[in-house]
């Protein structure tokens, strides 16, 4: 994805101080980014690692996106020494792999928030089937997430390759696309779409529905003092959102500086104005990789409490039911398995429960 942070590499006007200063101030924070962000996606796989098994659809999601950060951080080492050594010394594999990891990991971050959300709307809307969904399923879901984000990203690892061209002090080697300029432009769209407007469209609705839905519930779940609290699972819905918001944040400055010389007359700006954005643009997304650790911290501690509460509300029915009557026990207790109120994995959510405990 990153032409900019792999593929004009090589800036065209090395040698003096400004530059010096700017690949200097570029290549610091790149590295700071770097020992934030793969510190705490570590940090984050190893957690969640540890708390898969309570709640498989949530921990899963966080698992494939923290590994999406972590190999899109592990691309920073070769960029910082592409712009310091203002060459390519990575071969042509190198060019492939590097390229081609930007796609990925896009795309595979953006397609398991789409899963999250249409998950959170599913589990709202119709619980009963979310019930049936194995952690099999769940698995194979991840799995497919990352298949298509393969598959977007192959035209760019075929298609990229190793470039020499003599210069009159030697030899500058840059990777580049060896398709035309009107099929670039074509891939470049499609690319646009598949991780920024077709997830935005699908997450738009899916968020409009929900909003619907909670308006409507929260109606008869206002406290006594006058205002309505916020569930722990709305918290969770808001975190993912904020995940969502950050990531477009991040990544929609890049795709409108590639796509801008694509649909636009080349802007004439001074060469140092433009190697400054394209290090800009290559910081942003890369800081998507190190805010989100934060960010999957705050969501997985509202999901903890939203279960605490779920559970807390559950052993209090079950109280209630240890202490009824022999006569309408067994009544009672054939009402509550009929209707499976609580035989609901953790990652589902009962409409009739959205008040808070």
């Amino acid at each position: 994805m990153n032409q900019t942070n792999s593929g004009n590499l090589s800036s065209p006007h090395p040698g003096s101080v400004d530059e010096l200063i700017i690949t200097s101030t570029f290549g610091t924070l790149l590295s700071l980014v770097y020992v934030v962000g793969v510190s705490g996606n570590v940090y984050t796989l190893v957690v969640m690692c540890h708390s898969i098994r309570f709640a498989a659809s949530m921990y899963i999601s966080i698992i494939n996106l923290a590994l999406a950060d972590l190999l899109y951080l592990s691309t920073i080492p070769f960029v910082v020494c592409t712009y310091f050594l203002k060459d390519w010394y990575f071969g042509d594999v190198g060019c492939r792999i590097l390229l081609s990891l930007d796609l990925l990991t896009m795309h595979a971050s953006i397609f398991t928030l789409t899963v999250m959300c249409t998950e959170r709307y599913l589990a709202v809307t119709k619980p009963l089937d979310t019930v049936k969904r194995s952690k099999g399923y769940r698995k194979a879901t991840a799995g497919g997430v990352w298949l298509l984000s393969l598959l977007l990203t192959l035209p760019m690892m075929i298609m990229v390759n190793l470039q020499t061209t003599k210069k009159d002090n030697g030899v500058k080697r840059m990777c580049a696309p060896t398709w035309g300029p009107e099929a670039y432009k074509i891939y470049l769209t499609v690319l646009f779409s598949t991780s920024i407007m077709a997830p935005g469209v699908i997450i738009g609705y899916l968020y409009t529905k929900l909003a619907r839905t909670y308006l409507e519930s929260q109606r008869n779940s206002v406290t006594n003092k006058g205002h309505i609290k916020r569930s722990p699972k709305q918290k969770v819905l808001i975190m993912i959102f904020t995940i969502v918001l950050v990531f477009w944040a991040c990544f929609l400055p890049f795709w409108i500086w590639q796509l801008l010389p694509l649909y636009h007359k080349p802007l004439r700006l001074p060469s140092h104005t433009q190697t400054c954005i394209n290090y800009l643009v290559a910081c942003l997304t890369y800081s998507n990789s190190c805010i989100n650790p934060f960010l999957y911290t705050l969501l997985t501690k509202n999901y903890r409490e939203y279960l605490k509460n779920r559970h807390r509300s559950f052993y209090r029915y079950t109280s209630a039911f240890k202490k009824r009557p022999p006569s309408l026990h067994s009544s009672w207790g054939k009402s509550v398995s009929s209707s499976n109120q609580f035989d609901f994995p953790s990652d589902t959510f009962v409409m009739g429960q959205l008040k808070a405990h």
